[in-house]
């Protein structure tokens, strides 16, 4: 079968670049001499400008953050921030960039933001997550039926979360992208987090967890055994976990309307991640003190959970054992693992498999009735 796409895709999963202002001018001033800045990367070996965040043990190299279109060798890390691909913060030059990919429209995340997700301090959190979202509320608005933001929380307790999704609902915000912890004492499958599980459906603001934002047992790449590049095989657990416990802790069967979208994780393993819950939940929740549920682990996660990923190709080529209607494809624009500016001749390849309505819902109708994009072509 050639896959022949006659429409434009939309992207569920595209991102910004801060510029140094979202923090120096954008946060409240009691923050702004601590906020996060650039500086000179002077460590051995580096060369370019690095982001310097307080609570973030690590200087955040800018080469990978905007390192769409590059070549594998020429991904060392060392860039200044005028090097960047200017689409990542003038909204102007972002829509050429699109036209270049051939996308219709994005669904836009942050880059600093994810990792500043990871720092302890909820308070300083918060402030640069709003630093952010009026940042945002601008730069999306200067094309308000191409780019599509979400809201960013720190989740420093229920009540304020639930002002915040109500807040970028009034934005024009499309949802929110949760950190991997909040910064609560209980984790989200409490059931004092049911508020704000019932205010998201009432305001039909999906909630999105992006790989790289923290978890338990994943607080960014981190550590790993062996060579570093067995770190990136292990991204996706931090949203795995968080699938696991909305699922295992009954989240979704208390909040049947409530839509996950697990971000940048990839979806390939999805139907084995299925099959292993419900075997563990068939065979041990006897002794792991699991209660018996309305539905398999597995009719939770094909009916609330909804993955994006780039040029996964297994993903394409299983689409039968997942729920189609819940996957969602995205360019990643303008990170290192972005399909831009050869998503076209990607997805020509690996959508062969597909029918033309599978291909229609997974490169634009899912992410359009997801998000509620009606004036999106």
């Amino acid at each position: 079968m050639n896959a022949h796409i006659n429409f434009k895709a939309i992207s569920a999963d595209s991102h910004i670049t801060e510029p140094p202002v979202v923090y120096t001018d954008y946060i409240d001033p009691k923050y702004r001499n601590d906020a996060p800045k650039l500086v000179k990367d002077t460590r051995p070996g580096r060369n370019g400008e690095a982001y310097v965040i307080p609570g973030y043990p690590h200087h955040y190299s800018l080469g990978l953050l905007a390192a769409a279109g590059m070549k594998p060798e020429e991904l060392d890390g060392g860039r200044n921030f005028s090097e960047l691909h200017r689409g990542g913060w003038d909204p102007v030059a972002r829509l050429l960039d699109q036209d270049r990919d051939g996308i219709a429209a994005e669904i836009i995340y942050p880059t600093i933001g994810m990792t500043i997700c990871t720092v302890k301090d909820p308070d300083f959190k918060q402030a640069c997550f709003w630093a952010y979202n009026r940042w945002l509320q601008e730069f999306v608005g200067a094309a308000p039926t191409r780019l599509f933001g979400l809201g960013q929380t720190a989740v420093r307790n229920v009540e304020e979360a639930i002002t915040d999704l109500e807040r970028f609902k009034e934005i024009g915000f499309k949802g929110v992208m949760l950190p991997g912890m909040p910064a609560t004492e209980y984790d989200y499958d409490d059931l004092r987090f049911d508020p704000l599980w019932r205010a998201a459906v009432e305001l039909e603001m999906p909630i999105s967890f992006h790989n790289f934002t923290g978890g338990k047992n994943n607080e960014g790449v981190g550590e790993v055994r062996g060579p570093m590049i067995g770190a990136w095989n292990g991204i996706i657990r931090g949203c795995q976990d968080i699938i696991g416990m909305f699922i295992y802790g009954r989240v979704f069967e208390r909040h049947p309307k409530l839509k996950l979208v697990c971000v940048e994780a990839d979806a390939g393993w999805a139907p084995h991640f299925m099959y292993r819950m419900d075997h563990v939940y068939k065979r041990h929740r006897a002794w792991l003190k699991c209660e018996e549920m309305a539905k398999l682990p597995s009719e939770y996660f094909r009916e609330n959970v909804y993955m994006t990923f780039q040029d996964d190709w297994v993903a394409f080529n299983m689409t039968d054992m997942c729920n189609p209607q819940r996957l969602l494809w995205a360019n990643d624009f303008p990170h290192s693992d972005s399909t831009w500016p050869w998503s076209q001749e990607v997805l020509a390849e690996h959508t062969q498999s597909l029918s033309e309505q599978e291909r229609a819902w997974i490169l634009r109708d899912n992410v359009k009735e997801l998000y509620k994009l009606d004036k999106v072509g």
